[in-house]
């Protein structure tokens, strides 16, 4: 593979975000009507009569991955459905999803164990209790799991429990579900978030060469959501053009999260096909570019990264000590323009807050195993985020996202 030019090394070396995020951020007006909150399939609509649970019920649905996953309704006057993401890449730290293991059954992915935690154990103790109080119902399910992990009752379990709690408390109070976050969260100004499309899929996201997971783009010097979208999905576009004339009809297959899934092994060619479809499609300086390595999927046992972990065994000439991996950043930080889960709706916010007071940037994010809820999208503008990550702009489990983002301008 021929490396960029110095010309392009040198058009590289500022369109990383930053290394400490800055506020690139767009002020929301509120003087458009809004449509109370969103529900997904149902016919929802606020209510400020009945603030009291009525009704839970869970069931296994499948995600954008064919994997079984929780959707839960919850009922005070009206119903209120969510559904809960997956990722194929976990931190160490991350809440633990439960799975049933039966190996005989979607391959020991369902979750009915999940299910039944929700409707034998949560939904009666949840009967009658307040909507309104969030962090209540979050901290009576945290206390019935009683983990550090939540890996009794299952994390897909009691967020999917959250996520509709949350959805019934705006409707209950008749506000848009982003105004009752920034409400229960105490975010002062509200900002739309700057989309973070993450365009090149690799690691265990996609079926390719490439070590590194998610390589984004962020319009970062578009005045609206709608420009930054539009940006964005006409950067993704001349980036097929480039990856199908330079590698082939079939490099242009998808991953995980929309992505196009060229099969190359050097991560910073990746990147040299980002810049060139930024500058192709007239974005130079306006578009900057963000990784989510995920390195954690290519840590071996004794410590180090191997970069070709996809192919085993291999010769190792790619392996990484922690300190070279750090340096490896670093080059990319240097020659191109670069920038956990958790559980809960309070938990998610308390971190977000902890974030910022500390001076972190925060981006709201998706998974990789997603589905058509929309949830994380008012949660980006509730918080004031500033940055929402939820894949290409393809696919409908993605668009649903992007698109209620839109609708709250």
């Amino acid at each position: 593979m021929a490396l960029a030019s110095q010309a392009s090394t040198n058009l590289l070396q500022n369109s990383f975000l930053p290394l400490k995020p800055r506020n690139i951020s767009t002020p929301i007006s509120l003087s458009k009507p809004h449509k109370p909150f969103t529900v997904q399939c149902s016919v929802a609509t606020a209510s400020s009569r009945d603030h009291a649970v009525k009704y839970v019920k869970a069931r296994q649905i499948v995600d954008s991955r064919g994997n079984p996953t929780v959707e839960v309704d919850l009922v005070t006057d009206q119903l209120y459905r969510s559904a809960v993401p997956s990722g194929a890449s976990t931190g160490i730290y991350e809440a633990l999803e439960l799975r049933d293991g039966d190996k005989s059954v979607y391959g020991g992915k369902g979750v009915l164990n999940a299910v039944n935690n929700i409707n034998q154990i949560l939904a009666p103790k949840l009967l009658g209790i307040d909507v309104r109080d969030q962090a209540d119902v979050d901290a009576i399910m945290l206390e019935i799991d009683g983990t550090p992990n939540k890996s009794k009752l299952g994390a897909n379990a009691i967020l999917g429990v959250s996520l509709s709690v949350c959805r019934a408390g705006a409707g209950a109070k008749g506000v848009p579900l982003y105004k009752h976050i920034q409400e229960i969260s105490g975010t002062n100004e509200l900002v739309m978030p700057v989309p973070a499309f993450n365009v090149i899929n690799g690691g265990s996201h996609a079926g390719n060469s490439l070590a590194m997971q998610e390589f984004m783009i962020l319009p970062v010097g578009a005045t609206s959501f709608a420009e930054a979208f539009r940006m964005g999905s006409e950067v993704y576009h001349t980036l097929k053009g480039i990856i199908k004339a330079k590698y082939g009809q079939d490099a242009c297959n998808v991953g995980d999260e929309g992505g196009f899934a060229p099969n190359v092994q050097d991560n910073r060619e990746g990147l040299v096909l980002l810049i060139d479809a930024i500058e192709k499609a007239g974005y130079t300086g306006k578009i900057k570019i963000g990784m989510d390595v995920a390195a954690s999927e290519f840590l071996t046992k004794d410590g180090k990264y191997d970069l070709d972990f996809k192919k085993q065994p291999n010769n190792g000439a790619h392996v990484h000590s922690a300190q070279s991996l750090c340096d490896l950043y670093k080059e990319f930080v240097k020659e191109f323009p670069i920038v956990n889960q958790i559980g809960t709706v309070t938990e998610s916010i308390r971190a977000a807050l902890d974030s910022k007071a500390a001076g972190w940037g925060v981006m709201v994010s998706h998974r990789s195993g997603e589905t058509e809820d929309n949830f994380i999208a008012d949660l980006s503008v509730g918080l004031a985020s500033g940055q929402i990550k939820t894949g290409a702009p393809c696919r409908s489990e993605r668009l649903a996202k992007y698109n209620q983002v839109n609708w709250n301008l």
